[in-house]
């Protein structure tokens, strides 16, 4: 009976070893997840069996017709270059990730640019006869004018002659004369009302006055008091407020992404907070060949004159959208000599780096050509680090059959 006892005692012990035995051979195994605890294999995903690239989080029918394949859980925990981190250490790391998205994606052009007057509100203001600037209503550029507000006067002895003529062919019977003397006048720059005060007065004005034709503000002055002018002469400029340019600059990758009629908005520092909305106004043909940048011309409406000439502003172009694409945040993107690469987060602490061909930036996204699909969740925090120890299980697992 003792016998039989022992007998039994040593079998089951024998037993429980192999188990063990065999419990410790599967761990070492390079699948540790064949199984979940109801004995089913994990599906991860679903992937075109012609285009890896293309995945969904069910089942269903590729783009060729085809039945989606799944993959599974230890499928992927034996793709080269996947690593596993404990859950402390990616808490620790502060791993952060973002979702692949798939859709349309705005073409946002961020830039700078300056503020300065809408040149066709501009007058410039000429005399039309060589003359001597005897009296300066405006003193200094920035001076606000007002329509019909005078802004100098001109001593001109040609316009004094042609007065006298003129009066002298009012003297006289011939229609014609009277006619050609008084269109000289206007060609001279004497005004309707002005003749009619030589007609009245029946006396030649020494001084002609210049009067603003719109509202404004002095842009520029270039004469002074007791200053010889000639036709050539620009004596000022007078520019409206209401209406003003933004001049900014483009990337030359993104030169074809503008046009006349799209949105654009600026933010000036002493306005913070508020965003003021404009449109594309003109986009220039030439390339700098310093900066390779692309000049384009945005306008804005400025009723309430915040908006300052030379005034420093950030830009936004929303240019059209691309659509049917995939798209991951820039901070994603891990930048290489000879590729780009993003980290996929597999889940249970699994991340594995991808190798991506990129598309346009815009904004803070960057489109995904290839590399991985719509709904993928890459890592934007920290992922050089995990990079790093992926591209050395790849290139230890590539070194393995040499061994």
């Amino acid at each position: 009976m003792k016998r039989n006892s022992v007998l039994i005692a040593a079998f089951v012990a024998t037993l429980i070893i192999g188990l063990l035995a065999g419990r410790a051979w599967q761990g070492g195994e390079s699948h540790p997840r064949d199984t979940n605890a109801s004995g089913a294999r994990e599906v991860l995903y679903w992937v075109a069996p012609m285009d890896p690239d293309y995945r969904r989080d069910e089942p269903g029918k590729s783009p060729m017709g085809m039945d989606l394949v799944p993959v599974y859980a230890d499928e992927v925990d034996a793709l080269p270059g996947v690593v596993a981190i404990d859950p402390t250490l990616v808490q620790n790391l502060g791993v952060r990730t973002g979702i692949a998205e798939h859709g349309s994606l705005a073409r946002r052009i961020e830039t700078v640019g300056y503020i300065g007057y809408d040149e066709d509100t501009v007058q410039h203001v000429h005399t039309r006869v060589d003359g001597w600037i005897e009296k300066l209503a405006t003193k200094a550029s920035g001076d606000p004018v007002k329509k019909g507000q005078l802004l100098f006067e001109l001593y001109s002895p040609a316009l004094v002659n042609a007065q006298q003529e003129y009066l002298a062919a009012l003297s006289s019977n011939n229609t014609m004369l009277r006619r050609a003397s008084r269109d000289r006048l206007m060609a001279l720059g004497m005004t309707e009302s002005e003749i009619k005060r030589l007609d009245a007065e029946r006396a030649a004005m020494q001084r002609v006055r210049v009067y603003a034709q719109q509202d404004g503000v002095i842009a520029h002055l270039g004469a002074r008091e007791g200053i010889f002018v000639t036709p050539a002469t620009e004596v000022m400029s007078v520019a409206q407020l209401d209406r003003v340019w933004v001049l900014a600059e483009v990337f030359e990758r993104q030169a074809a992404w503008v046009r006349p009629g799209q949105r654009a908005s600026v933010e000036l520092d002493y306005l913070p907070g508020q965003v003021l909305s404009g449109t594309v106004d003109y986009v220039y043909p030439e390339l700098d060949p310093q900066t390779r940048t692309l000049k384009v011309r945005l306008r804005f409406d400025n009723q309430s004159e915040r908006l300052r000439p030379n005034m420093f502003a950030r830009v936004v172009i929303d240019g059209d959208a691309v659509d049917d694409v995939v798209h991951v945040p820039r901070e994603a993107l891990i930048r290489g000599g000879s590729m780009d690469r993003v980290v996929v987060a597999l889940g249970d602490g699994r991340f594995r780096s991808m190798p991506v061909e990129t598309g346009i930036e815009s904004g803070d996204r960057v489109v995904i050509r290839k590399g991985i699909a719509a709904g993928d969740r890459v890592v934007t925090s920290a992922q050089f680090l995990i990079d790093s120890e992926s591209n050395i299980e790849s290139a230890l697992e590539r070194m393995e059959p040499q061994r």
